[in-house]
């Protein structure tokens, strides 16, 4: 053969490799993407399944604790301003994650202070539909500390992805951007204190 039929196919042959490793690259940085949004939809999901259950906590609340009004409303402000922070799940940065952290925590402290309320209702605290809404209310908690952890997980498997050499390069050319973390809320580190007097 001649020089030059060499000179072509190691041409080809170069640029064939670096095609399947610009596909395989792109095509993996797409799977985690995805598997980041999913991983999302899920958080999503069980902080929707909480939202689901504060009307019915709340209407059960009211039958017998009128006195505790505020307290139910504050409960209702907070769900209401949690539903409109929403995230675009394409675009998942600190920012917007911090700001759904925020809108979800309110609701949190707000349902606390309603449970804590409760505890001055003895007949409240054993209707068993008061029950029943304050475990499944516990389980979601559970589920999403759960979810979130997931999720955290995916980001961070996507993140080093996208950061490490050379996939970095085919990272920036395609747009792919880092995504955010859930990240604990300010003070969690500081135990509570806890005084007998």
């Amino acid at each position: 053969m001649k020089k030059s039929t060499w000179i072509w196919i190691a041409v080809i042959a170069v640029v064939a490799i670096l095609f399947f490793w610009v596909k395989n690259s792109y095509n993996s940085m797409v799977r985690m993407d995805e598997n980041v949004q999913k991983a999302w939809s899920q958080v999503e999901n069980v902080y929707q399944r909480r939202m689901d259950l504060i009307p019915n906590l709340v209407a059960t609340v009211k039958g017998y604790a009128s006195h505790e009004s505020s307290t139910l409303e504050a409960v209702i402000n907070a769900r209401a301003k949690a539903t409109q922070t929403m995230i675009d799940p394409t675009n998942l940065t600190e920012e917007q994650i911090a700001a759904f952290q925020s809108a979800q925590s309110e609701l949190s402290a707000a349902v606390g202070r309603l449970l804590v309320s409760v505890e001055q209702y003895p007949d409240l605290k054993a209707n068993q539909n008061f029950l029943e809404l304050q475990a499944q209310i516990e389980g979601t908690e559970n589920r999403i500390t759960v979810e979130r952890n997931k999720f955290n997980e995916s980001a961070q498997q996507y993140n080093t992805m996208i950061r490490k050499f050379p996939d970095n390069i085919i990272a920036s050319l395609f747009g792919f951007e880092k995504k955010g973390y859930f990240k604990s809320q300010e003070g969690a580190a500081t135990a509570p204190k806890v005084s007998f007097e």
